[in-house]
Parts: C-alpha cells; sequence; structure tokens
C-alpha cells in the first residue's frame, strides 16, 4: 500500500508491532525501483502475511525522504515493532530481495509465541494454550514460553498440570523472577486442598487476631480462588505483626500474587503502596 506522511505512524510503526513492515522508497522514473517493487511483491504472495509491504512515492514525500536521509534510490527500510532495524539500498536482484526479506521474519517458534502473548492479552486463553504448546514443541527449552503455558493452566484452574509443566523449567529459566513467584503460587494452591473451609479459618482469626498461621491458610486458601484482594489482606496482616514469621513468609507472598493478579493493577497498586508503607 502507498505510505505518505499522513498515515506513517499507522501503517508502518504501530502496524508493526504486529509484523514486520517493509517500506520501499521508490520513484516511478526509476526502472531499478519498478523491478524491486516486483520482486517484494512476489514475496509478499509468497509469504501470506507474514510481513507487510508498503512504499512511498520519494517524489511526494519529501518530509518522509529528507528524514531518513535518503541518497539514492530504491532505498528499503524494514520496521519491526516500532523501530527501523535493516536497510537495503541501491538495484539488487530477487535473490538479494528474498535474502532481505527473510531476515526481518521472525522465526515459527517466535511466531508462534507471539500469537499466545497477543492471545493472551485478549483473554483468549483456549487460542493461548495452543499457541504456547505449539512454541514448545519445536523448542522444550523456550521457557518464557513455559512461563506464560504455566500461568494459562494455573488460570483455568488446572494446578497438576500447572506443576508438571512447571517442573519441565530449565536450570537458567530457575534463576527468572517468575519461577520464584510461580513456585509460591503452586504451593499456596496445593496446600489449599487440605485447608479448612473459608469460614472455619475465618472463625479462628476472630477468636484470635495474631493467629498468623490461621491468617496464612486463609490466605493460600483465596490465593487458590485467586480471590487475590481476600489474600491480600491477610498477607499484608501477617508482614504488619510479624516479618519473621516463617522466613518473611507473609511479604514474599505478596510479590508473587501481584505478579498473578496484573488484571486488576488499581488493586496490586493499592496493596503495593500499603506493603511500602508497613516496610518504611
Amino acid at each position: 500500500m502507498d505510505v505518505t506522511l499522513a498515515n506513517f505512524e499507522r501503517e508502518v510503526l504501530l502496524a508493526s508491532r504486529e509484523l514486520p513492515v517493509i517500506v520501499q522508497f521508490w520513484s516511478a522514473r526509476s526502472a531499478a525501483c519498478q523491478q524491486l517493487a516486483q520482486s517484494f511483491a512476489k514475496l509478499e504472495r509468497e509469504h501470506q502475511g507474514r510481513f507487510k509491504l508498503t512504499r512511498v512515492d520519494a517524489d511526494n514525500n519529501p518530509e518522509l525522504v529528507q528524514h531518513f536521509q535518503l541518497r539514492s534510490l530504491p532505498f528499503v527500510i524494514a520496521f519491526v515493532n516500532t523501530q527501523p532495524v535493516d536497510s537495503l539500498s541501491g538495484a539488487v536482484n530477487d535473490a538479494q530481495a528474498r535474502e532481505f526479506i527473510e531476515r526481518q521474519l521472525p522465526s515459527p517458534i517466535e511466531e508462534a509465541y507471539n500469537a499466545a502473548l497477543q492471545a493472551r492479552q485478549a483473554g483468549d486463553l483456549e487460542t493461548a494454550e495452543k499457541h504456547l504448546k505449539a512454541a514448545l514443541v519445536l523448542d522444550p527449552k523456550f521457557d518464557d514460553a513455559r512461563f506464560d503455558y504455566v500461568e494459562v493452566l494455573i488460570s483455568t484452574d488446572r494446578s497438576e498440570d500447572a506443576q508438571a509443566q512447571f517442573d519441565r523449567i530449565t536450570p537458567v529459566g530457575q534463576a527468572d523472577p517468575r519461577h520464584a513467584s510461580l513456585a509460591t503460587i503452586l504451593a499456596a494452591r496445593a496446600k489449599a486442598l487440605e485447608l479448612p473451609e473459608e469460614d472455619a479459618l475465618v472463625a479462628r482469626i476472630e477468636q484470635d487476631p495474631a493467629n498468623l498461621q490461621a491468617r496464612l491458610e486463609l490466605a493460600n486458601l483465596r490465593i487458590a480462588r485467586r480471590a487475590w484482594a481476600g489474600a491480600m489482606e491477610e498477607l499484608l496482616e501477617i508482614v504488619r505483626r510479624d516479618r519473621t514469621f516463617e522466613d518473611d513468609i507473609g511479604r514474599k507472598t505478596l510479590v508473587a500474587v501481584f505478579g498473578q493478579a496484573s488484571a486488576q493493577p488499581e488493586l496490586v497498586s493499592q496493596t503495593r503502596r500499603k506493603l511500602s508503607t508497613i516496610l518504611n
């Protein structure tokens, strides 16, 4: 498609967050530009939507020509995630054009993982899970995908499956902060299976507000049910009353819960401020 200064941000920069965008500066007076345009058009059809092809008429867009400091035509820029990442200048043959395009394309693993992230952001966990599985088939040591897969399984109440996937995280991945966070959440969900009902725990706390074990059990029960606000309330009280209880488990569990409750940013922000006040 033709791009001008007016639509460059939308059609190139923003679009490049979804897939690579190729911008060819061209002129109708240049035979080399026409030839390269034909090569790119053929590659676009061949790759069936894996990149977006655009062009800028250099004769009619002096602002863009000046901005990118063009010295000659044809000139091509590849954009990924709003940033220019590669360029090509001068007359090139079909093989050079193909090499340039293929350098910009994400690998099948990256495509599967990016599709999973987009699906998760849209709330489509079923599609996200499908793409995460595909990425992990291609690379079983892809820890970022494994972390996301564990989180999806937790979100859909499949704790045993989540634990099985969590146990496959590589030693390198175990150094990632997400590992400690997910370990805390999985442990809380496992403990919740053996805990009394919530009413019984609440009654114990009402009888003895200093019963930190009951508060921790209640927090774990609420974590298992994804009742984040109630869990955070009990964990804050544990931190407030005794930082040394079970090696500062109240604060450590809170940090893990913050990561899992990211869909409620206001709640997380408020609780972070309360925790900061207690600690300081």
